[in-house]
């Protein structure tokens, strides 16, 4: 005797790498905003290392600026696609009008709409995941606790933020981006290398340096951010929609 065992669930979709959006300004973006956020933690570096709670605090903001204007002007919201610009002269005058203005709305109801929504995930569910994972990991259990709050906040704008903008909060997929099973491309590759870069950053703090620097947790902070510029680099170009392959 046979036994079929058969199964209700219908097979997932094939995941692509995420493309940013084909217009001239995301192309130009996607590679000034990098730069743009190297170089406002390099301007607070400073203020951050001879007082790390204040200066984390009032870089956050600006970080977050740059993140909304990041993912409204060169990602596809959840569920969105990089589709191709209309040429303006196929278009009859008053469609243009009418188009124009539509823009607009679907702009701010589209875009800027889930770009906060986003940075509210991100502040809220994924910045005391990701505090508690680097107490989990050895950060100070008993004090410290804003240095830390800060530190998770800043790795969760710059690694999770641009993922929830674009695929949502649906549980399947966080789980595909959690075990690295993803196409890579620029936001899972910006992620990777946040969350590579803060793990290297805590190698400075126990060596006997006597650096003023290598308090908690600039250095977990400082290679977060670098981790998210190099990782944003190679996972939008030559590693893009290649696949991590464990052994």
């Amino acid at each position: 005797m046979t036994t079929v065992i058969s199964s209700s669930t219908k097979p997932r979709p094939l995941a692509h790498p995420v493309d940013i959006l084909n217009s001239d300004t995301a192309r130009l973006y996607t590679h000034v905003h990098p730069a743009l956020v190297l170089s406002l933690y390099a301007f607070q570096f400073k203020s951050i290392v001879a007082d790390p709670v204040p200066a984390l605090i009032t870089t956050l903001i600006p970080l977050s600026i740059l993140q909304i204007a990041y993912v409204a002007i060169c990602l596809p919201p959840t569920g969105g696609t990089a589709s191709a610009p209309i040429s303006s002269d196929k278009r009859k005058l008053g469609e243009k009008k009418k188009a124009e203005k539509g823009k607009l709305e679907k702009e701010v109801g589209g875009k800027i709409i889930p770009a906060f929504l986003s940075l509210t995930v991100a502040l809220v569910v994924a910045a005391p995941l990701l505090t508690a994972t680097l107490v989990l990991f050895g950060a100070p259990l008993t004090t410290h606790h804003t240095h830390t709050l800060l530190a998770g906040a800043h790795i969760s704008f710059l690694a999770t933020l641009p993922l929830v903008y674009v695929h949502g909060v649906d549980g399947s997929t966080w789980k595909d981006i959690i075990a690295l099973l993803r196409p890579v491309d620029e936001i899972n590759g910006a992620m990777i290398g946040t969350v590579v870069g803060a793990w290297l950053g805590a190698i400075p703090i126990p060596l006997d340096w006597d650096r003023e620097w290598q308090k908690w947790p600039v250095t977990i902070v400082t290679g977060a951010y670098a981790g998210y510029a190099f990782g944003k680099l190679i996972g939008g170009t030559v590693a893009k929609g290649k696949k991590i392959m464990f052994e």
